[in-house]
């Protein structure tokens, strides 16, 4: 052996050490920053950590009713199970796809999932396991359909959170990825897991989004305007024309204040306050604030007093007009809707007319928030609002994700953690994650009140010295939903507009979820919509009659709109003033 390849193999040794003991040091300090991350985490709240004994108590009666009534259908499921299990082996042993799986599961792309015998096993096996649990919870005729429903959701939650493909020892890409990289990803992954805790004081939520590719104000809700207002609840914003010339009466909309106001402005092409500032219309948008816990007593009164009382007055003022069109996103849509009411009963008749993106005014179905609303987790986050003050932003967060835990949950802690991938930079994202606090007042009368008792609905609403009424919600109305949304099921909003007392009522399901069935541009040219002026029969009957529409449901919007907006007058602009231009100082607010 030469002197030469000897200095050459110690050289490679030496750097091969080097490399080790830099790993090491990263690690450690890694495992330093984790434990210092987990220390901040505060106790555990068990209320809003798992469903109460008494689900696990009908459940147990319900099975044990089942097995006395048909113990034949009990026996059937254990034999179908261990049938299944068998096939799973056999099927394993000839590696290729899963013949029985008609629906491709994007969890388990990866060739080893067919090709590796052990891993095809594993996939299957996990088919039969998670479809047996399935299976079982659906038989259990005894059980209350409200406790099936809680029941059902929380076995999903079981079944997706033991997926083989989120186990490194079991995810062929992570591995892959691993040797590929020489452990880089795995060291990766644990800075991003680290990352995370930290930025959450301990507890775990993935981050979804590169946020540091975006800025408020900068590169989204950059739609030029100005801030005209002021409240101890929310900055309103009149944006600047862009014709000489505008509809006399002006737009007001209130956005959710579960989330943040630039979801109607991300970016130019798919800004709802550009196009309709382009259509000709003045429009104003409401920013609410991010509450600190000295707003824990802000309830719904303050919300509507000194949000949508107190805009509509000063919107009124600026354009010298008597009535306004008004727009409820969501909750907002919602608290339009008691301000409607109240406003009846006052004979005050400041709105010309409404619109409600996704609203729901009756809580009789609770739709796939039923595992949340019932008093096991309300309890506990009436005990979480005691302790802080407010419902935490992370709470929400946590809430919506699990709703849909294999894409917001799983799946990016597998490319975050397994992978050691930076999250995409995704505007959508972006502002998803850019959530609120709630106040403690504001959560339990909206939860008890509204979702709990439906007294809305009712007519038996409480509130501001009135009994509020959703049959006095009477002016010119449309009320456009989207027909996959899973916070606003569009059959629960329908039953809520069915009820409302107005005697010129436009429906409109568009296609597509909760933000992109609304967030719709025309030149998208994506999601249609469907139309039916007879609201007299069911949610069904209405689809079944309804005529389907190709394109957005934005311009037929601006069409209903024309209607109610009078002549046109010359365009007004946004004065200067300290308070500041678009989009304000309440949209920058982190919560805390």
């Amino acid at each position: 052996m030469s002197d030469e390849t000897t200095t050459e193999e110690t050289a490679d040794i030496s750097d091969l050490g080097s490399r080790q003991r830099e790993t090491a040091e990263r690690l450690q300090q890694l495992s330093l920053r984790l434990m210092s991350a987990l220390s901040r985490r505060k106790a555990p709240n068990p209320g809003i950590e798992a469903p109460g004994p008494d689900l696990y108590a009908k459940t147990a009666t319900a099975w044990w009713e089942q097995m006395m009534q048909n113990p034949a259908r009990a026996v059937g499921h254990t034999m179908g199970f261990w049938e299944g299990s068998i096939r799973a082996w056999t099927g394993a042993m000839i590696p290729g796809p899963d013949d029985a799986d008609a629906k491709p599961d994007k969890r388990f792309t990866a060739e080893e999932w067919d090709s590796n015998p052990w891993l095809n096993y594993l996939k299957r096996q996990y088919k039969v396991t998670s479809g047996a649990m399935r299976a079982a919870v659906e038989d259990l005729d005894t059980l209350p359909d409200k406790e099936k429903r809680r029941l059902r959701y929380f076995s999903d939650q079981i079944a997706n959170l033991m997926a083989p493909n989120n186990f490194l020892g079991s995810n062929p890409e992570a591995l892959r990825r691993a040797m590929e990289t020489d452990g880089e990803s795995l060291i990766q992954g644990l800075e991003n897991l680290v990352t995370d805790l930290e930025a959450n004081d301990g507890e775990l939520l993935v981050k979804l989004v590169d946020d540091s590719a975006f800025s408020v104000g900068e590169n989204i809700a950059t739609a030029p305007g100005q801030v005209v207002l002021r409240t101890k609840m929310m900055e309103l914003i009149q944006y600047t024309p862009a014709t000489e010339q505008v509809h006399a009466v002006p737009i007001v909309i209130f956005p959710p204040w579960i989330n943040k106001f630039y979801i109607l402005d991300l970016k130019p092409q798919n800004s709802l306050i550009r196009w309709l500032v382009d259509q000709g219309y003045t429009v104003f948008v409401a920013s609410w604030i991010n509450p600190g816990p000295e707003m824990a007593d802000a309830g719904l009164e303050d919300y509507i007093e000194h949000g949508f009382l107190e805009g509509i007055e000063a919107v009124k003022k600026i354009t010298k007009q008597k009535k306004v069109n008004a727009v409820g996103y969501c909750i907002a849509g919602t608290t339009l809707s008691l301000t409607l009411s109240l406003l009846k009963q006052r004979g005050d008749t400041s709105v010309n007319s409404a619109t409600l993106f996704t609203a729901l005014t009756d809580f009789s179905d609770q739709g796939e928030f039923t595992p949340f609303l019932q008093d096991d987790f309300i309890d506990g986050i009436e005990v979480e609002v005691n302790r802080s003050g407010l419902l935490p932003a992370r709470v929400m967060s946590r809430t919506m994700s699990f709703l849909r835990s294999n894409d917001l949950v799983y799946g990016p802690a597998i490319r975050s953690y397994m992978l050691g991938e930076t999250p995409p930079a995704f505007d959508l994202l972006y502002w998803n994650g850019d959530s609120t606090n709630l106040p403690g007042r504001m959560t339990m009368q909206y939860l008890r009140g509204l979702c709990q008792r439906n007294e809305f609905a009712k007519g038996t609403f409480e509130l501001m010295g009135h009994t509020l009424s959703v049959r006095d919600v009477d002016v010119p109305l449309m009320a456009v939903v989207a027909q996959t949304d899973h916070i606003a099921a569009w059959k629960d909003c329908y039953r809520g507009v069915q009820a409302m007392g107005s005697g010129a009522k436009t429906f409109v399901v568009s296609e597509s979820g909760h933000i992109a069935g609304i967030v719709n541009p025309p030149s998208k040219k994506k999601y249609g919509h469907y139309i039916n002026d007879d609201l007299r029969g069911d949610a069904e009957a209405w689809l079944a009659e309804a005529s389907f529409h190709e394109g957005s449901w934005w311009p037929r919007w601006d069409a209903w709109l024309t209607e109610r907006s009078g002549e046109m007058v010359p365009a007004r602009k946004p004065r200067q003033s300290d308070l500041g231009p678009a989009p304000g100082s309440y949209v920058k607010v982190k919560a805390t």
